[in-house]
This record gives structure tokens, C-alpha cells and sequence, in this order.
């Protein structure tokens, strides 16, 4: 199959982890002998066509060099608020589509996937309804199949935003497939868009399995992973520990991340005379994520409506049992209640810091999740994703004809 990639987020140089997972189903169907090509918006001006690990990949000009600012930073819901912000979105999406005519008449295209329904679900919209083939083109005439996977923010969207439900609905019913990295949001998605909840596939995408292949001896304590945001709620589990040392328990907490709530969580470590025993670890490449995990102990997850939950995954595959909250959404697909993981009610530090304690030297729950991880492993390699995907590709295409 001759397939188009759609995206805002895309690794723009070796070892970018901006869409680091679309990049890895990217070259996983592309080992399977199909043809990929992506198309990603421009990073502050620098656009054009280039080839990365063998991929295609077209980045399209939007806006003034100083606009071009929505892609891989991850804030471009809050800067979509703003006038500007709206007006580089809609450009984008524009752009976008004109991109994916243009892909069309340059070589064979079977279809299109557009990875979150906005904006890049609405870009393939668009070139659908325009007709994506052109008058002595390779690609020929006619209306290409597209089909959109959900990956979470997108779907917060629709929580929020009355026109972005009329707008989702038409998206979603005219795409050939629907697919979400979780079945928490495969719901969603079918109640707003008034689908069929059978007929979206639930897949996460792909995981470099290979880089967990040991498993923790624990005596390293606590850990927590992801972009500090307020989504995350990790002040729950700062409170968590502040409520393990009141009854005594002596462990360390190491947060991996970074983002916009990094001061206010330190303050507020510093506010619970928990200091002492947090260390913010910053950004580090998912490469190195193993290392820095290190032997902990137990996972402590507090996020909410998680799209998939990707750092508890990553957990259990290196035997690390997870503790996380029960609105964690897509976490949920990943997270037992029981043996290697514990669910808990939502913003209760007092009850995460009891499932923490149970966790906590405890080699059992270890094997447990080591156990967990090597089925999360058979899921989540990138050979068994590719070939979720081709599936969906080729009932689309049947769905066309």
C-alpha cells in the first residue's frame, strides 16, 4: 500500500521525540514493504521536503515564521485561544490539505491517516471533499479513503467545545476507519460522534519494546513519569509522600519530566518538608528513560483522563508494579486493579500513599509486572502494531470499493 501519514507532531531530526511514536509505526509498516510518506507542519520556517530514516516527509508552510509556532511543544490547544493562534490552526489545516493533494499527484496514493482528528483528521477531510488526485497526475483522479486515530487531546476537544463536536462528528462518520489508542477514548469518541463503539479499533501506538529488557531489583523507591502539567496531578503525589513520612516510611521520590508546572510542584515539595527527598530529574531522552528509572520500587501515576498512559506500560515491562488513579482514563487499559497494580479514587493522597506503601521492597509484585510487561511487550512492539494497522488500512480500502 502507498500510505500518507497526516500530523502535527513528527520527529524533525534523529532522536526528536516530538511523534516519536508515529515515526516508529512509520518505519515498522514501511519494514513490511509499504510505502510511507508524512506530511507535518513547518517548525518556525524551517519547511521543505526531507527523507528521515528512510520516510518521506513534507513540512508544510503555514504562517509568518513567527506563528509557525503550534507543532512540538504541546501547547497547541492553549495557543489555538488566542486570535493569532486560531488563524494559524486554520491555515494549517489548510495548508495541509492542499499538501496532500499535491502528495497524491506526486506518486500512488491508496490513503490517507490522519493521526488526532484535528487538525490533521480535518486536513484529510478537506482534500477528500476537494479530491485529493489531479488531471494527469500519478495519482489519478478520485477520492482517497482516510482514516483518523484519536490519541487524546483531540478528544478533550470535544469535551469543551460545542463546535468541535458538530465538526468531529462529520470528520469521524466520513473517514473509512476510526481507531483510538484506548477504549476509554474509543468510548468517547463513539458517544460525541454517534458511532458504533465496536467499529473503532482500539490500538496504542508502538513502543521500543527492546529498551526494557531488564527488570527492576527494587530499593530505589518511587518514581514518577511525564510532562509536568496540572493534567498530570502530581502535587497528589507529593502530598502521597508527605503522608508516607508522617507514619515514618523513609523513600525517595524521583519525578522525570518537565513542563509548566515545575516550580509550583518544587514549592510545593519544599512547603511539605518533602524536599529533602524529591528529585526533579527534568527531560530525558526515552532512550534513556530505563536507566534513569532505575530499580524503583512502585510507579505512582496520578494523571487524569490519560489518553493511553504510556509511562505506566513502560513500567510493568521493566517489572515495576503502578499505582494510579482510577480516572486515569486510558491508563486503565494498562493498569490491573490487582497483583501489579492498584487502582485508587482520584486526588486522595492518603489512599495512593497506602497502595505506595504496599508496594514498596515487595519482590512478589515485581515478578507480577514483570510478568504484566511481557504481554504489554507482544502488544506493543512495533511489528505487532504495524500489522493492527494494515488491517485497518486494507478494511478501508474494501469500504472504498
Amino acid at each position: 500500500m502507498n500510505l500518507l501519514f497526516i500530523t502535527h507532531a513528527y520527529p524533525r531530526s534523529e532522536g526528536d521525540v516530538a511523534g516519536a511514536f508515529i515515526e516508529r509505526l512509520a518505519v515498522a509498516l514501511q519494514e513490511r514493504d509499504h510505502v510511507v510518506r508524512v506530511v507535518a507542519p513547518a517548525d518556525r520556517g524551517r519547511g521543505g521536503r526531507d527523507f528521515l530514516r528512510g520516510i518521506a516527509v513534507s513540512r508544510v508552510r503555514y504562517a509568518p515564521k513567527w506563528l509557525e509556532s503550534l507543532a512540538y511543544t504541546g501547547t497547541m490547544v492553549e495557543s489555538s485561544r488566542s486570535p493569532h493562534g486560531a488563524f494559524a490552526v486554520a491555515n494549517l489545516m489548510r495548508a495541509q490539505a492542499a499538501e496532500i493533494r499535491r502528495e497524491a499527484r506526486r506518486g500512488p496514493l491508496d490513503l490517507v491517516h490522519a493521526h488526532w482528528w484535528i487538525p490533521a483528521g480535518v486536513s484529510a477531510w478537506l482534500a477528500r471533499i476537494g479530491g485529493m488526485g489531479g488531471a494527469g497526475g500519478k495519482g489519478g483522479s478520485g477520492k482517497k479513503p482516510y482514516v483518523v486515530t484519536v490519541h487524546g487531546t483531540d478528544v478533550r476537544i470535544l469535551e469543551r467545545s460545542r463546535l468541535g463536536r458538530l465538526i468531529a462528528r462529520r470528520i469521524l462518520r466520513d473517514a473509512a476507519g476510526v481507531t483510538a489508542v484506548s477504549s476509554h477514548l474509543a468510548e468517547k469518541v463513539a458517544r460525541v460522534a454517534g458511532i458504533d463503539a465496536a467499529n473503532i479499533t482500539v490500538q496504542p501506538m508502538p513502543v521500543l519494546v527492546q529498551h526494557f529488557a531488564r527488570g527492576s531489583t527494587g530499593g530505589d523507591g518511587i518514581v514518577a513519569l511525564g510532562r509536568l502539567t496540572k493534567q498530570k496531578n502530581l502535587n497528589v503525589i507529593l502530598e502521597a509522600l508527605a503522608y508516607l513520612k508522617t507514619d515514618g516510611t523513609n523513600v525517595p521520590l524521583k519525578i522525570i519530566g518537565d513542563g509548566p508546572e515545575r516550580s509550583a510542584l518544587e514549592l510545593l515539595a519544599k512547603q511539605l518538608s518533602i524536599d529533602d527527598r524529591v528529585r526533579f530529574v527534568g527531560s530525558v531522552d526515552p532512550h534513556n528513560v530505563t536507566s534513569v528509572i532505575g530499580n524503583a520500587d512502585v510507579m505512582a501515576f496520578a494523571g487524569s483522563d490519560e489518553g493511553f498512559g504510556l509511562a505506566a506500560a513502560e513500567s510493568l515491562m521493566l517489572g515495576i508494579p503502578v499505582v494510579a488513579s482510577q480516572t486515569g482514563g486510558g491508563v486503565r487499559d494498562v493498569v490491573p486493579p490487582t497483583g501489579p497494580g492498584r487502582l485508587v479514587p482520584a486526588n486522595d493522597p492518603a489512599s495512593m500513599a497506602g497502595a505506595i506503601r504496599e508496594f514498596l521492597n515487595n519482590a512478589e509484585s515485581r515478578g507480577l509486572a514483570l510478568e504484566a510487561g511481557q504481554t504489554l511487550k507482544n502488544q506493543l512492539k512495533p511489528e505487532a502494531v504495524s500489522r493492527v494497522f494494515e488491517s485497518v488500512y486494507e478494511n478501508a480500502l474494501r469500504q472504498q470499493n
